[in-house]
């Protein structure tokens, strides 16, 4: 299974649903900027909720971007020890999409995210209709660009993996026949092509 990666851009967002996490197997990391002296007890408490999962990283220095140099490093250091992680920068900071956009033609899973809740693997744990579920089925095939599964039986094992594996053959069936109604995808002779929101 993808070892799943949030970094939160505390000096961006400071998220107060951080308990949405426990029940997934997420590796947290809070970059808090060097001027950052407070941070709230209910983000205090559910980080110490995840144990070793869960970890801050102080930035030493003030700067344009300081913080955001900090994850970048990260990601690259994170990424050339487990080839199979999948990142999530939390940030409304649109200056990350250009860097993402370059880790992605590398091979990268990676995409940002202005909240948790956002998150494919959280999103799926919490839809409540087939429609969510596409939606966010949809949204994390659309982040993969070129990397997206090409045959029926590899997009179901990537559907099955975002629900973390509790998927029935027949629920999984079900679900690549809605993609396929909703013209998302086609399906010709067991390959897949997308036709997906940018």
């Amino acid at each position: 299974m993808l070892t799943n990666y949030i970094l939160i851009d505390f000096e961006n967002i400071q998220p107060s649903n951080l308990d949405i996490l426990k029940q997934h197997p997420f590796k947290v990391l809070v970059f808090v900027g060097a001027n950052q002296t407070k941070i709230p007890f209910d983000l205090v408490t559910a980080m110490q909720e995840l144990g070793h999962a869960g970890k801050y990283i102080k930035i030493g220095g003030t700067g344009k971007n300081s913080l955001d140099f900090h994850i970048a490093y990260y990601v690259g250091e994170l990424s050339a020890k487990d080839k199979n992680a999948y990142f999530h920068i939390i940030s409304r900071d649109t200056g990350f999409d250009t860097l993402i956009k370059h880790l992605k033609s590398k091979g990268v899973k990676i995409q940002r995210e202005n909240d948790l809740a956002e998150i494919p693997v959280v999103r799926m744990s919490t839809a409540t209709s087939a429609d969510d579920m596409v939606s966010a089925i949809v949204k994390n095939l659309a982040g993969r660009g070129s990397s997206r599964p090409r045959k029926i039986k590899t997009l179901s094992n990537t559907i099955n993996s975002l629900f973390t594996e509790k998927l029935s053959e027949k629920q999984l069936d079900a679900i690549v026949k809605n993609l396929e109604q909703r013209k998302y995808i086609r399906v010709s002779n067991s390959n897949v092509s997308y036709q997906l929101p940018n």
